[in-house]
């Protein structure tokens, strides 16, 4: 008995130590997956850093930090507004009102005045020449040919002269704006404007006019002073939509030679570029009511860093929407870093079994 109980013990003992080896086998394995796990976790780890780091880069890039620097520029007596007892147009800061200015000077008063003085003479020598007392015996004269065509001929050739640089004006008033142009949509009201900046995100704002107080502790013309300005770049083309919300007005800033109706229910387009810093006042010029003579313009005009630093005052973006959408672009490239990350958890079923046993 005592033999086949060490028999059945010894066979007991053989059987744990074989169960035992195959149990220690498949356990090494797994041990090494954990190795794995860890030498492939840092180019995850780093990727995952890289990314929140470039996410912030991308949006101070499309918006700038900083607001603050804006502060409302003094008006140049005489530039920009009218003047006393003054008789000329306002001096001119957009390629469109020097070309005007220099039609108006070189060509137009120049030609009307000599017109004007060469038919003033002809009348006044008709008059001395054929007066009765002078041709008691009336002329019977009724046709002369060569007079005919003198007189037909020539303003034909005036008029032709003339018409070059008034077409090329008209053309270059009406021409479509570039791509770069700054849109500004404006609002006419009874009595005051909205200005909106929709590709910078800046909403609409109110423009009254500041009360004669107010206006000469600034130091800007009373009735054309106002609260909130439209503020617009040196040297970049503006595009004005132009619209109307209750009656007809008309936005008019005459150094820029602007000029167009806000008609409610439609979206005028007119543009300007002004090429001088400063303040430039205008006023509607379509009667809108009794308040008409208290709807002021105002537009500054700043340098461009300066300008930037106005749009983040209100909270826009100096960039617009399509610079931000490119600066965001990239971002896309930290895609195969998500990618590589999500094969990490793929490794933890495979340890599970090892952390069971």
């Amino acid at each position: 008995m005592k033999s086949l109980k060490t028999l059945v013990i010894a066979a007991a003992l053989s059987l744990g130590a074989v169960s035992v080896g195959h149990a220690q086998a498949p356990a090494a394995a797994p041990a090494e997956a954990p190795v794995a796990a860890t030498a492939a976790n840092p180019a995850p780890i780093a990727a995952d850093a890289a990314a929140p780091t470039a996410a912030p880069a991308t949006t101070e890039a499309a918006v700038p930090a900083g607001d603050a620097n804006y502060v409302p520029m003094k008006p140049t007596p005489g530039i920009g507004q009218p003047v006393a007892k003054g008789i000329d147009f306002q001096p001119q800061v957009s390629p469109v009102g020097e070309q005007a200015y220099w039609f108006n000077n070189v060509i137009l008063l120049p030609v009307i005045t000599v017109i004007t003085l060469f038919v003033l003479g002809l009348l006044l020598w008709v008059v001395f020449r054929y007066r009765a007392k002078a041709n008691p015996v009336p002329s019977k004269t009724t046709h002369n040919t060569f007079i005919e065509i003198i007189w037909t001929a020539i303003p034909v050739l005036i008029l032709a002269v003339i018409a070059v640089p008034s077409i090329r004006l008209l053309a270059q008033q009406y021409e479509p704006p570039s791509k770069e142009a700054l849109t500004i949509k404006v609002t006419g009201y009874q009595w005051y404007w909205g200005y909106a900046y929709p590709d910078q995100g800046i909403g609409e704002y109110v423009s009254k006019m500041l009360p004669e107080a107010d206006a000469k502790a600034a130091g800007e013309p009373y009735q054309l002073a106002v609260d909130n300005r439209m503020v617009v770049p040196v040297g970049r083309q503006v595009k004005l939509i132009i619209t109307g919300a209750d009656v007809i007005h008309s936005f008019a800033v005459p150094a820029f030679w602007t000029k167009m109706d806000a008609v409610p229910g439609r979206a005028n387009e007119t543009t300007f570029t002004a090429n001088k810093v400063g303040v430039f006042y205008g006023q509607c010029s379509e009667l809108c009511g009794v308040d008409h003579g208290y709807m002021p313009i105002a537009v500054e005009v700043l340098p461009v860093d300066r300008w930037e630093a106005w749009v983040r005052s209100k909270g826009g973006n100096p960039a617009g929407p399509v610079t931000a959408v490119a600066a965001a672009a990239p971002a896309p490239a930290a895609t195969p870093a998500t990618t590589t990350t999500e094969a990490v958890p793929a490794a933890a079923p495979a340890a599970a079994p090892a952390a069971t046993n």
